[in-house]
């Protein structure tokens, strides 16, 4: 059957020769269903959105994707405007105190309070001053954290991101700073990365970290994938380490490989 909408001749289709496939139909009721669904879950801003508030048709379709764009490019420019100020810490602008690593002979970072004070409580209490206890004037130290590691919080703090190569090395130290000094969006940052990135060779490790982090939905999926992947994984070279380090969590790791045994065993006759 010909369509007036994938057909490669579509002008000569006009009313009342108004025909349709199947896949065509079915994709635009997808995408309808979708952003009904979209503007259900998450109310629009009416001072930003001039759609109707109930998608009907594929211009009201049109029209929501076209106001996604412009917000889109409305929200790059604003982004570019803000990543201006992490400037201030790659050229060392005005600086006003030092973090160091905990590790001897390190070189300090120089840094912004006020901008450690937005991202972090932790840092925004450490940098106060209530008249009996004086605020650190100079520097302060993150013991847990290598120069490197330092660097790359302070990189994300300033600008909402890091390279994927930084990522890749220091995804658990920044994951695990993020919960010590309370950076939801780091540690939701570090997660998505995680989650993405799982493989047999660092899933037993997202599974640490999910535990110390008390990262609900990502330890779920780690013991998830561990269990899809046990027979690789179980014979791997850092099972046993793993195991010796965590005895707590080999437990929930035999616990949900027995019950996923279970529930995919055929019934007996």
């Amino acid at each position: 059957m010909d369509c007036s909408i994938c057909s490669s001749l579509p002008v000569i289709l006009r009313p009342p020769r108004n025909t349709i496939c199947g896949s065509c139909y079915d994709g635009a009721k997808c995408l309808i269903n979708l952003i009904n669904k979209l503007q259900s879950d998450k109310p629009a801003n009416k001072a930003t959105i001039n759609v109707a508030s109930s998608c009907k048709t594929l211009m009201n379709a049109s029209e929501w994707i076209m106001d996604l764009k412009n917000r889109e490019e409305e929200l790059e420019e604003k982004i570019v405007y803000l990543g201006e100020f992490s400037a201030a810490f790659r050229h060392r602008i005005h600086t006003d105190i030092e973090l160091k690593s905990g590790f001897a002979a390190s070189p300090s970072v120089s840094a912004h309070r006020a901008l450690l004070a937005t991202r972090s409580e932790i840092f925004k209490n450490l940098l106060e001053s209530d008249g009996c206890k004086a605020a650190p004037m100079e520097a302060i130290t993150l013991p847990e954290l290598s120069h490197e590691e330092v660097e790359s919080l302070l990189e994300f703090l300033y600008r909402g991101d890091l390279a994927e190569e930084k990522l890749e090395k220091h995804v658990y130290s920044l994951a695990l700073a993020a919960d010590k000094y309370d950076i939801p969006y780091l540690q939701r940052f570090c997660e998505r990365y995680m989650l993405r990135s799982m493989n047999c060779d660092n899933a037993l490790d997202v599974l640490e970290i999910a535990e110390v982090c008390s990262c609900r939905a990502l330890k779920e999926n780690a013991l998830d994938f561990i269990v899809r992947n046990m027979d690789e994984i179980v014979f791997s070279s850092g099972f046993e380490a793993f195991a010796l380090k965590n005895p707590h969590l080999s437990v929930q790791v035999t616990r949900a490989s027995l019950m996923d045994a279970k529930k995919n065993r055929p019934n007996s006759a």
